[in-house]
């Protein structure tokens, strides 16, 4: 039986390829995006297996009726992808409050209200899937990305949760951690950018300049990444996370061992506090 997809921001990027991976495996997609127009040549060519639909992630009070009615006209819901993200590059001490607020709201309360009106339908299934598009900046950050990252750390921490409470419904749970990709994320027309202090050039300023400069460049295929996706949800054992590209594998692996190394050196005198007895 073909299986039913909702997929947020799916008019492009990692969006619109996992759309079209799932459509070429037969399934149906709903896809949720801001400009719907950018789905029309998929409504088209899919006839009955695409349906676009007009959804802002922020809008946390609308996340339940769009569920609702993907099972209304559908008859049931098989993978949630949350996907729909932008960039945001500025130093910790650039990133103001409402900057800090707007990305929570699309990378980590949006996702959450969505994930929270999908379970009961997956529950009652006792299967389905929940991707969650990450990258490997939650894994790791860098200056210049402390306030992207920190959306992403925090989805990711829930996602670990997520995965040990539902896996006893079936329910999978697959994050993402992309690299450089050749999407337009890094856009820098489209990038959230804080002033400039002009204090941080060093660190923050490399950052800038390659968001300004990476566009189009990147080396990752996102069909490709969108494969991978497929065949991880299709594996008997889907990893909790799935770094994707060779930069994001290094990268992570090389964290690991750097985190693995900052706990040895302290590793004894950290055990060491405890109560004496």
């Amino acid at each position: 039986m073909s299986k039913v997809w909702l997929v947020t921001g799916a008019s492009s990027g990692f969006g619109r390829a996992i759309a079209e991976a799932a459509l070429d495996a037969g399934d149906v997609v709903v896809g949720a995006a801001r400009r719907v127009e950018g789905l029309a040549d998929l409504v088209a060519a899919h006839p009955g297996r695409v349906e676009a639909v007009s959804f802002d992630v922020t809008d946390v009070a609308a996340a339940e009726d769009l569920v609702r009615g993907v099972v209304a006209r559908h008859g049931r819901l098989d993978v949630l992808v949350n996907n729909a993200g932008r960039t945001h590059v500025g130093a910790f001490e650039e990133t103001g409050d409402r900057e800090l607020r707007s990305l929570f709201d699309l990378h980590v309360f949006g996702p959450a209200a969505l994930v929270r009106a999908a379970l009961p339908h997956l529950r009652e299934r006792r299967s389905g899937a929940i991707v969650q598009m990450s990258s490997m900046g939650g894994q790791m950050s860098f200056a210049g990305f402390s306030a992207y990252s920190g959306t992403k750390f925090a989805l990711e921490g829930m996602s670990e949760a997520l995965a040990d409470e539902v896996k006893e419904f079936g329910i999978k749970v697959l994050i993402v951690e992309p690299g450089a990709f050749r999407t337009a994320l890094m856009d820098s027309k489209r990038a959230g950018v804080s002033p400039d202090l002009g204090v941080y050039d060093a660190t923050v300023g490399a950052t800038r300049r390659m968001v300004e400069s990476v566009g189009g460049t990147q080396p990752g295929d996102p069909a490709k990444a969108a494969a991978l996706v497929l065949a991880a949800l299709d594996a008997e054992h889907t990893p909790l996370h799935l770094p994707v590209g060779d930069d994001a594998v290094t990268a992570v692996l090389d964290h690991l061992d750097q985190v693995r190394g900052d706990v040895a050196a302290w590793e004894k005198h950290a055990r060491d506090t405890a109560f004496d007895e």
